[in-house]
């Protein structure tokens, strides 16, 4: 999850708490808080935090549930990669490999963003191993608030 635009920390929080808000999800566990500069965009840097959700909800089910908490965060799109209110991407769900024109998991660029790869390893190391993090070494990057002190 991201933002750029207004309170980002107040928007990532507002965030986590509608996405354990979600029909039959509970949120499991939050990584720090990361400000990162924006990938392939301009503006304001982001923003960034993963979470781990637990939930009964259907992929796209939770995609579409997803896009309305970015919505109702005040989320425009007027062009690709725009500086966002809010921004919640599907990374991965379980094991599952899906290839549609809604969605695709795993995400098929977190791989190329350091900004999913660090608060990723955080939660789960054994995902991301050390070729994958190099690969994003030269994207900036920082932690700046462990998730006690922000969700």
């Amino acid at each position: 999850m991201g933002a750029n635009l207004g309170d980002a920390r107040a928007a990532l929080r507002g965030a986590v708490q509608a996405m354990a808000a979600l029909p039959d999800t509970q949120v499991s566990q939050v990584s720090s808080l990361y400000r990162s500069a924006p990938v392939d965009a301009g503006g304001p840097d982001y923003l960034n935090a993963v979470a781990v959700l637990q939930t009964r909800l259907a992929p796209l089910a939770l995609l579409h549930a997803l896009q309305a908490l970015e919505q109702a965060a005040g989320r425009e799109r007027p062009y690709r990669n725009a500086p966002r209110t809010l921004d919640l991407d599907l990374l991965l769900y379980g094991d599952l490999r899906l290839e549609g024109a809604e969605l695709t998991v795993p995400h098929p660029r977190m791989n190329e963003r350091a900004f999913v790869l660090q608060p990723l390893a955080e939660l789960a190391p054994a995902m991301v191993d050390a070729t994958r993090l190099a690969a994003v070494a030269d994207q900036r990057i920082e932690r700046v608030l462990a998730p006690a002190w922000w969700c």
